[in-house]
């Protein structure tokens, strides 16, 4: 008989503990944020998270403090301290040391290509958790996260400074649009941060990019503006949609406006629904599928198709809603 895996022993046990009594789950994933396997580790800090077991946060801390001793050798991939320091960030750690050495962890590890840098997110999430704190120089070191040459790490301090950063993180999101970025997801990132965190004074300021010359900035944009679900930007939208013309910004715009659930967006998409054409109307069911699952709202559609009577229509509705 084969020798059964520690680690993988130790995982399995770690998934059991989350049903577990609180009592019991706290002893055992004490000593699993003991353990020797990174892997084993970032699996109990994760357990401890989805628990809300604080008092196990001096263990991750002693945990990533022990890791980061040798990071190379002892936590490859930054596994371990970055489900760590995600970990105190949900359980709202407030000191500054850790998330102070991760945002400031470079992990070079071998690829197939050239290293590849390991700590991005954990750069991120440390970014996220030192706004929290009453660290003095918080913001002048998150700020340099903006320039990261890592996607993670600069969306990180995007999040870090949409949530915790007032008006000066407000000023620099606007200018890390301003400025642009490789990665069109960090400037849809800075959309739907600017809209979380001053929508009165951003809703202009994002809906100009609505007409962007580069599509997928034009598409970030409406999407940011369709997920902050507030009513001035359902407004946008419409009027967006009353100038689009080709079919690939009007499905952005349709999926946009889904998104926003409030009853004014699902009224406006019913109402498109009812009226037009069979190529739109085919649309608007593919974008209110996210609905599927809302009895009332797939009722509602369900008539409105079957009134239209379009066989392209219903075709699609059993498709997308019943498939």
């Amino acid at each position: 008989m084969s020798k059964s895996d520690p680690i993988e022993t130790a995982l399995n046990r770690l998934g059991e503990l989350r049903t577990a009594p609180p009592e019991r789950a706290c002893k055992e994933l004490r000593t699993y944020l003991g353990n020797r396997s990174n892997l084993v580790v970032a699996k109990a800090a994760k357990i401890a998270a989805e628990l809300r077991l604080s008092a196990l946060t001096p263990d991750m801390v002693a945990a990533f403090r022990r890791f980061m001793k040798n990071p190379q050798q002892l936590d490859k991939r930054c596994a371990a301290v970055t489900e760590i320091t995600g970990a105190l960030y949900e359980m709202d750690y407030r000191e500054s040391e850790i998330y102070l050495q991760g945002l400031r962890h470079v992990q070079k590890e071998a690829s197939f290509g050239p290293p590849i840098d390991t700590a991005a997110a954990l750069r991120g999430m440390s970014a996220q958790g030192l706004v929290r704190t009453s660290y003095a120089d918080a913001l002048a070191e998150v700020v340099q996260l903006l320039v990261d040459p890592e996607p993670p790490a600069r969306l990180g301090a995007i999040r870090a400074l949409a949530s915790n950063g007032g008006d000066a993180g407000v000023l620099l999101l606007r200018l890390k649009v301003l400025t642009g970025d490789a990665e069109p997801e960090v400037v849809g990132e800075c959309f739907a941060g600017l809209l979380a965190a001053a929508p009165g004074r951003c809703l202009s300021f994002v809906a100009s990019y609505v007409d962007d010359e580069d599509e997928a900035t034009s598409g970030l944009a409406i999407w940011a503006l369709g997920e902050s679900r507030w009513l001035p930007a359902f407004e946008v939208l419409k009027e967006k949609w009353e100038r689009a013309v080709d079919r690939a910004s009007r499905k952005i715009l349709l999926a946009a406006i889904a998104a926003m659930r409030v009853e004014e967006s699902i009224e406006f998409l019913r109402s498109l629904l009812e009226t037009a054409s069979s190529q739109t109307a085919c649309d608007v069911v593919v974008a209110l599928a996210i609905y599927k699952g809302n009895e009332s709202i797939k009722q509602s559609i369900g008539g409105i198709v079957q009134r239209r009577g379009d066989r392209r229509v219903i075709e699609m509705f059993e498709r997308e809603f019943e498939g």
